[in-house]
């Protein structure tokens, strides 16, 4: 298929063919090679035409793809503290509880951007979760003050923004598919030893 370009031949795990008899015992994959950041990285898509979709293209969609990953993780871990996210039980509510969530998020995420353009710096530099205290430990606070003394609250939470900027992201880092817990059926990554 070109350079740093192959078609593969997976196995479909048994457990999955015990489910599904119909599954066959392969499928076809796409595995590209990209150079990303001065090192190679290579990824599996199911995407297999060249023509529509072009290495580059795919390696630069996988790194968008880990942004959005970053986002859910911060909505799991950070908004809702590690909570079940969907605790209603009526499709109607299930589908208000998300829209509020969404809602939540964007706002506070929103409010980020304005702190990391008055640190002069870009909205990922600045930290979901201590941000996220910070913030919503102002909205839980301004039923106390005065109507006239809002504005200056929120200047003091533009001002604080400099506690919550972060180093900038190492480029040399891999963000490496591992299981970290011992306790799942997964094969955990296994550290080399220097030798």
């Amino acid at each position: 298929m070109g350079e740093g370009d192959w078609l593969i031949r997976m196995p479909v795990s048994p457990r999955a063919r015990k489910l599904h008899p119909e599954l066959p015992s392969h499928w076809q994959a796409r595995l590209i090679q990209a150079h990303v950041g001065g090192k190679t990285r290579r990824f599996i898509t199911s995407m297999l035409d060249p023509q529509r979709f072009a290495v580059t293209a795919l390696a630069q969609l996988y790194r968008q793809r880990w942004e959005i990953e970053l986002g859910f993780r911060e909505i799991k871990q950070s908004l809702q503290q590690g909570q079940a996210v969907l605790r209603s039980r009526q499709p109607e509510l299930v589908k208000q509880e998300i829209w509020g969530v969404l809602i939540a998020y964007t706002l506070l995420r929103r409010w980020m951007r304005l702190m990391a353009e008055h640190e002069g710096v870009a909205p990922t530099r600045i930290s979901f979760h201590t941000a996220r205290h910070a913030i919503v430990g102002a909205i839980n606070t301004v039923h106390l003050a005065r109507a006239g003394s809002v504005p200056a609250l929120l200047q003091r939470l533009l001002e604080q923004a400099r506690y919550f900027v972060l180093p900038p992201r190492r480029t040399e880092r891999s963000f490496p598919r591992e299981v970290k817990r011992s306790r799942s059926k997964f094969p955990t990554k296994k550290c080399q030893s220097a030798g």
